[in-house]
């Protein structure tokens, strides 16, 4: 049997409202099609993964409201065991989503439960030593995800931590416990401290990161696709793949998940790329998070149709 893909993150009611402009101070306009769809970037994750087919849990937390039940039964149906998520009194987390037309969006996020967390259970522990890899971001306590980090390396466990979440710097001890870090062009910037406006300034920022122990640094560039930075110097670039796009919400923890499943599944650096920019290219064209996960067949589908070729330069320093 394969060993599962843990998710330790967020789990969210994400409250849609579509706008064609982002309001200026004091000033009122009118939305249209205001709805809930389930969200947070660690169901995000958890369902991305499991509906591409690989077997999935995810540990995180929920309130006593009426989204609970609403977003538990929306992660069972995309295939995720959910028996490490628990319950605690009050709100679950909440995001307010602004989406603008052309597939933009501005959140604003109320964090409820996803902060309320005592720690890790001792199941949820033992889960976490039993996994292939686990999966982590930045919605909830950085507490938690230290400890969850340290328990999976203590294991033999690699780690992968998606940077997006709160706009803080990431703890050295955190980041020495990364197997992959897989920030955004804009996470990136932050993190080191460098530009990130042309690729090789990217490729200059994502070195910094190695030289500081991570293994793999996985850069998300939207519509540019994606680079990988391996410790060893080996770049691998994979280019976007070009669909319409509605939705760009969730997309980068499609991304994240994706190239944790492939990897898991032993695929080369660039057939991983290739997978996860498509998986990231199906969700766009879907409204929602958590709904707009895509299944394994439409990714092999894109990738068919797209007749995708990623290219692996072993020369640190240079893009193929």
């Amino acid at each position: 049997m394969r060993k599962p893909l843990v998710v330790v993150g967020s789990l969210n009611a994400d409250l849609y409202v579509e706008v064609s402009v982002l309001p200026r101070p004091g000033e009122t306009i009118s939305g249209t099609n205001a709805t809930m769809r389930p969200g947070g970037k660690g169901a995000n994750q958890a369902a991305a993964a499991a509906r591409l087919g690989y077997p999935t849990q995810l540990i995180g937390q929920l309130g006593s409201d009426a989204y609970a039940p609403v977003l538990t039964q929306a992660l069972v149906a995309a295939g995720v065991d959910c028996q490490h998520v628990a319950r605690s009194p009050g709100d679950s987390g909440q995001a307010m989503i602004l989406l603008q037309q052309g597939g933009e969006n501005s959140i604003i996020i109320v964090d409820g439960a996803n902060q309320r967390w005592s720690g890790l259970s001792a199941a949820a522990q033992t889960a976490i030593r039993q996994a292939g890899a686990l999966l982590l971001q930045r919605e909830i306590p950085d507490l938690v995800t230290l400890a969850a980090a340290r328990i999976a390396r203590a294991a033999g466990i690699p780690v992968v931590l998606d940077a997006g979440g709160i706009d803080a710097p990431l703890s050295p001890e955190l980041l020495a416990l990364v197997t992959c870090l897989s920030p955004n062009e804009t996470e990136l910037a932050r993190l080191t401290g460098l530009p990130t406006d042309s690729e090789a300034q990217v490729l200059t920022a994502a070195q910094a990161l190695t030289r500081g122990g991570v293994t793999q640094v996985l850069v998300k560039l939207g519509a540019r696709g994606a680079l990988l930075l391996s410790a060893d110097g080996a770049v691998t670039r994979q280019a976007a793949l070009p669909v319409q796009v509605i939705d760009t919400t969730g997309a980068g923890d499609c991304f994240t998940a994706a190239y944790s499943v492939a990897t898991l599944e032993g695929l080369t650096p660039a057939a991983r790329l290739a997978f996860a920019c498509a998986a990231a290219a199906c969700c766009v064209q879907v409204m929602g998070a958590l709904p707009s996960m895509p299944s394994r067949a439409q990714v092999a589908l894109l990738l068919q149709a797209s007749a995708t070729t990623p290219v692996q330069d072993r020369a640190a320093g240079r893009l193929a």
